[in-house]
C-alpha cells in the first residue's frame, strides 16, 4: 500500500521550521529579560526594607505605645497606635467600597447593557481611577472634615473612593470573562437573572474579583497623601474611627522618614517592613479563601 504524503506547500506559503524555532527562543528570551528587569527592582526594595527593618522589630515596637518624638532612640516606644489606626482606617475602606464596587459591576455587567446610566457609571470610574490621592485627600477635606472633624472615618472616606473604581473595573472586568453558555443554561433551568448572578457568575469570578480587590486594598494601604489632610496623625491610639483625630503606618513612615534623627528614621524601616507584611498576610488570607470559593464552586 503506498505511503501517503502530505501535500507540499508552494515556496511563499511555507514557512521554514528553523525560523520559527528562532522566533520562538527570541520570544522566550525578551520574556526571561523583561521579567528580571522588572524583579530586579522590586527584590531591591524589599531587601533594603527587610535589612534595615528587621533589626527594629518586636513585639513591644509592633504593640506599645505612644508612638514617641522624633529625637527619641530606635528601641523608646512602638507603633502600636499606628498599627490600630490602619486596621481601622482600611477595615471602614474595605467595608465602604468593595460591596459597592462589587455590585457596581454587576450592574455594568449583568443589568446596565449600554444604557445611559451604565455609560455613565463606566465613564466616572475610569475618571476616578487617574485621580492622584492628594486630590482625593482634599475633596474629602473639603466635604467632610471641614464640616465635621479630623478622624478615622474622614480617612477610610479618602480611601475608599480611590479603591472604589479599582474595584469596579477588575470585577467588571472578570464578569465579562465568564462564559455566556453557563448563563444560558441556568436561564434554561427556569432561574431568575438575580439567580443566576449570585449562584453562577458571581463563583464563576470570585478568583479575579479577590485579585481586583487586593488591588484596591494594597493601593489604599500604602496612602499617605489622603491621611495627612483627614486623620491629623497623632501619637496615642484611638479605638474609635468615628470621633477624634487617628494616625497610621503610611502617616507615621512620612513623619519619621523626613526626620534628621537616627531613632525615627529606624522607626521608618520598621514601620514599613510592618506595613509590607500586612500586606503580606492579606494577601495569603485572600487566596486561601479564593482557593476554597473556587473548590466549592466545582
Amino acid at each position: 500500500m503506498a505511503a501517503i504524503t502530505e501535500p507540499q506547500l508552494g515556496p511563499n506559503l511555507e514557512e521554514p521550521a528553523g525560523w520559527r524555532r528562532t522566533k520562538n527562543r527570541m520570544a522566550t528570551v525578551l520574556m526571561v529579560v523583561s521579567f528580571i528587569l522588572v524583579i530586579i527592582p522590586l527584590v531591591f526594595v524589599l531587601y533594603t526594607v527587610v535589612a534595615k527593618g528587621i533589626k527594629i522589630i518586636s513585639w513591644s515596637f509592633l504593640t506599645s505605645g505612644p508612638i514617641p518624638p522624633n529625637v527619641a532612640p530606635a528601641d523608646v516606644g512602638g507603633i502600636g497606635p499606628a498599627v490600630l489606626g490602619t486596621i481601622e482606617i482600611v477595615a471602614l475602606a474595605t467595608a465602604m467600597a468593595v460591596p459597592l464596587g462589587v455590585l457596581g459591576a454587576i450592574y455594568l455587567n449583568e443589568y446596565g447593557g449600554k444604557g445611559v446610566l451604565a455609560r455613565l457609571i463606566g465613564f466616572f470610574s475610569d475618571v476616578m481611577t487617574g485621580v492622584p490621592s492628594i486630590v482625593m485627600g482634599l475633596f474629602i477635606f473639603s466635604i467632610w472634615v471641614l464640616h465635621f472633624q479630623f478622624s478615622g472615618f474622614a480617612g477610610a472616606l479618602a480611601l475608599g473612593c480611590l479603591m472604589l473604581p479599582v474595584v469596579i473595573r477588575s470585577t467588571d472586568e472578570m464578569l465579562k470573562l465568564v462564559p455566556n453558555p453557563l448563563r444560558e443554561g441556568s436561564y434554561a433551568l427556569g432561574a431568575s437573572k438575580a439567580r443566576v448572578t449570585v449562584t453562577v457568575v458571581l463563583p464563576a469570578a470570585i478568583g479575579g474579583i479577590v485579585s481586583g480587590a487586593l488591588l484596591a486594598i494594597a493601593r489604599a494601604a500604602g496612602e499617605t497623601a489622603p491621611l495627612l489632610f483627614t486623620i491629623l496623625t497623632v501619637t496615642t491610639a484611638n479605638p474609635n474611627p468615628f470621633s477624634g483625630p487617628n494616625t497610621s503606618l503610611p502617616s507615621q513612615i512620612f513623619a519619621n522618614a523626613t526626620s534628621p534623627y537616627v531613632g525615627a528614621q529606624d522607626r521608618a524601616w520598621g514601620t514599613a517592613l510592618t506595613l509590607i507584611v500586612i500586606a503580606f498576610v492579606l494577601m495569603i488570607t485572600a487566596r486561601i479563601i479564593t482557593a476554597r470559593f473556587s473548590r466549592f464552586s466545582r
